[in-house]
């Protein structure tokens, strides 16, 4: 039984890094980035002093110190979310204000709050409270792993063997940890990571049928959810949340579809979800009795969620309704809560003032991957004055994102002083034209050290030593936020989304599909704008299927919105108003695609 309709995802790298701790006692789960075991082990420390615990350090001289840190972090949480829910639990048990604020969180479809009201009308007060706490439901500890992030790691000159790599230690420092929840697994298909998962003993039912750790699937279609998840029950691994995340409408890495929308994905999953269960399941116990391991009669419950975009109550029961989704993704609104996030002051001013045009997709990530910030960040100011002085690059303290083999035999950072230096030299062997020079000298200079700006953020709201990462601060939202214009409370930010209270005030607000697609037409447009004549037959091909599954998405939403229900007349002709105008757009585009300019 949950007690809400909606949870909180990773943000960055710091700004959920504690978040289950601040949310976890209502019954809101929320996901902490492993990305970082430095800001982890600091975190640590300081909510170790909080909480009167002895710390003792886990010193990077140790061996496996990446994963033990993880595991010992995750332990600490484990240990302060019990303490507050019990707490949480007493202060219902004595006080009928604190009673009255938990009932009145929960929305008015919310099963717990029904049947509390239910036992209340019945027996009594005291009857009513006594359930309750039998019966509260207490938000995951979930953790994320980006899985591209699998940096090879070294000791003493010499290369480690595969589960030290970056990704490979999260995962074992969370498979050792006492927490019960779920590993999110994030930006793509890791075969090899996917496979050391079979190593970890909480991963496969135990006696009773239980998953101690669950796996979640971020992904951006259903064949994708499909094939990842076949890859891992033929494992023995179960897939308990398939995590639809918008292609471009999101916070912080884009990975853009090929033109394959929010809503269409949403239905081709509504319509394939026994399917998708099904077809796991043959897989799945097959290969538990293959590995002599308990294996269930009937298939594990598996959860459809959806984030990205996300703005009013009127989208999040429209996808809750429409698409029987069991939850939804509330992330960059949530940026602006600091009782939710950790987040420094000046960032929170930053995103409170930022309108649409602040709201950008970036090149800044080092992975080559389009990625949402807002501008005047103080990272980027820290960059520009790196480039402006002649010396573009940040200095690369914690290498989470060394990826790039181009120069070196070990991978670096591209991002880096080392590595733009080496790209820049090479640059200036090129016979180029004066603006080829600058375009390509601003793609080399853009990417910023993101691995430790998104952390920064926490260190400093906490009122930490930033003296190894600097001041700089990255920042990833989501382009909804523009709509959002000052800092909420927890039980605002509750009510926003549950329809009892309005944080938006700004006028014109499109829906989040309309949103969606404008993104996509503008990013076809940008791929139309590159075409050359050296363009291949492969290149166009690919333009055309962009094409034809916009087309399609179109020609699917102006059928949905002959079923809108959740929104006012006038919302459904902006909806209208919104495909129209961008069929006008994409009809121009596509004479330029028929006819590319570099042709006339």
């Amino acid at each position: 039984m949950y007690a809400h309709s909606f949870h909180i995802p990773v943000m960055g790298i710091g700004y959920t890094i504690d978040t289950p701790l601040r949310v976890g006692h209502l019954g809101i789960s929320s996901v902490i980035s492993l990305v970082d075991d430095i800001l982890i082990e600091k975190m640590r420390e300081f909510h170790s002093h909080r909480m009167n615990i002895p710390f003792k350090g886990i010193s990077s001289s140790i061996e496996d110190f990446r994963a033990k840190r993880i595991t010992a972090y995750l332990d600490l949480m484990d240990k302060a979310l019990k303490k507050k829910v019990d707490e949480l639990k007493e202060s219902i048990r004595k006080k009928s204000d604190a009673w009255d604020a938990y009932i009145e969180m929960l929305p008015e479809t919310s099963e717990l709050k029904q049947k509390c009201i239910k036992f209340w009308n019945e027996h009594s007060l005291a009857d009513a409270k006594n359930w309750l706490l039998e019966h509260m439901p207490v938000g995951s500890i979930d953790v994320n792993i980006m899985t591209k992030l699998d940096r090879e790691t070294f000791r003493k000159g010499q290369k480690l063997p595969a589960e030290f790599n970056d990704a490979h230690s999260a995962l074992r420092g969370f498979a050792n940890s006492t927490v019960k929840s779920a590993l999110v697994l994030s930006a793509g298909m890791n075969p090899r990571l996917y496979s050391y998962l079979e190593e970890f003993e909480g991963f496969y039912p135990d006696a009773s049928g239980q998953l101690n750790k669950q796996i979640i699937l971020k992904v951006s279609d259903y064949r994708s959810a499909l094939i990842q998840g076949k890859f891992l029950a033929k494992k023995g691994l179960w897939v308990s949340e398939y995590r639809l995340e918008s292609g471009l409408n999101c916070g912080g890495h884009a990975f853009a579809t090929q033109g394959f929308l929010m809503g269409p994905i949403l239905e081709e999953f509504r319509i394939n979800r026994n399917n998708l269960v099904t077809e796991t399941f043959a897989l799945y116990t097959e290969a538990l009795k293959t590995k002599n391991r308990n294996h269930p009669d009937t298939a594990p419950g598996v959860k459809i969620t959806a984030q990205g975009g996300v703005g009013t109550a009127a989208e999040h029961n429209f996808l809750i309704d429409t698409y029987q989704v069991d939850s939804i993704g509330w992330g960059s609104p949530f940026l602006l809560v600091p009782e939710a996030v950790s987040i420094d002051d000046a960032t929170l001013k930053l995103l409170c003032e930022a309108g649409e045009k602040d709201l950008y997709l970036s090149n800044i990530s080092p992975l080559g991957v389009p990625f949402n910030t807002v501008r005047g960040n103080t990272k980027d100011k820290e960059k520009n004055k790196e480039i402006n002085g002649g010396t573009p690059g940040s200095n690369c303290t914690k290498r989470y994102a060394s990826l790039n083999f181009e120069f070196t035999e070990k991978a670096i950072c591209t991002a880096s002083k080392q590595y733009q230096k080496l790209k820049i030299a090479e640059l200036d062997q090129k016979e180029l034209t004066f603006s080829a020079y600058l375009a390509e000298y601003k793609s080399i200079t853009d990417k910023s050290c993101i691995c430790v700006g998104l952390g920064t953020s926490a260190l400093i709201a906490n009122e930490m030593d930033t003296t190894s990462e600097g001041p700089g601060v990255s920042v990833c939202p989501g382009p909804n936020l523009a709509w959002f214009d000052r800092e909420a409370s927890l039980k605002e930010m509750i009510d926003h989304i549950y329809g009892r209270f309005n944080l938006i005030h700004k006028k014109g607000r499109p829906h989040m599909f309309i949103s969606e697609l404008k993104m996509y037409v503008d990013h076809f447009e940008s791929l139309v704008s590159q075409l050359t004549d050296q363009s291949g037959q492969k290149q166009m091909e690919y333009l055309r299927v962009y094409l034809t599954n916009l087309r399609s998405g179109i020609d699917y939403y102006k059928e949905l919105s002959k079923t809108f229900r959740h929104f006012s007349n006038q919302e459904i002709r902006s909806f209208n108003s919104g495909l129209d105008h961008e069929i006008g757009r994409l009809e121009i585009i596509e004479n330029r695609l028929l006819v590319p300019e570099h042709s006339m």
